[in-house]
C-alpha cells in the first residue's frame, strides 16, 4: 500500500515561516532556526533589531 505524502503540520509551517523571515532578515542559520523555534520571541522585534543596526550578537541576547 503506498505511504501518502507527508502533509506539514501547521507548527512546521510555521517554524518554516519564521525561519525564511530570519534568515532573510540576515540572522545566520544557526541562530535564525534557535530563534525559530523560540515562539515567545516576537518575530517583528527580532527583525526591527537588525534593520534598525543592531549586530545578530547583541540582537539575540536582547531577544533571549
Amino acid at each position: 500500500m503506498p505511504v501518502a505524502p507527508h502533509e506539514p503540520r501547521q507548527d512546521e509551517q510555521v517554524y518554516a515561516w519564521r525561519l525564511w523571515v530570519l534568515l532573510q532578515a540576515g540572522y545566520p542559520i544557526v541562530d535564525a532556526e534557535r530563534l525559530a523555534g523560540a515562539e515567545e520571541i516576537d518575530l517583528h522585534h527580532a527583525v526591527e533589531l537588525l534593520e534598525d543596526g543592531c549586530d545578530v550578537t547583541t540582537a539575540i541576547e536582547i531577544l533571549l
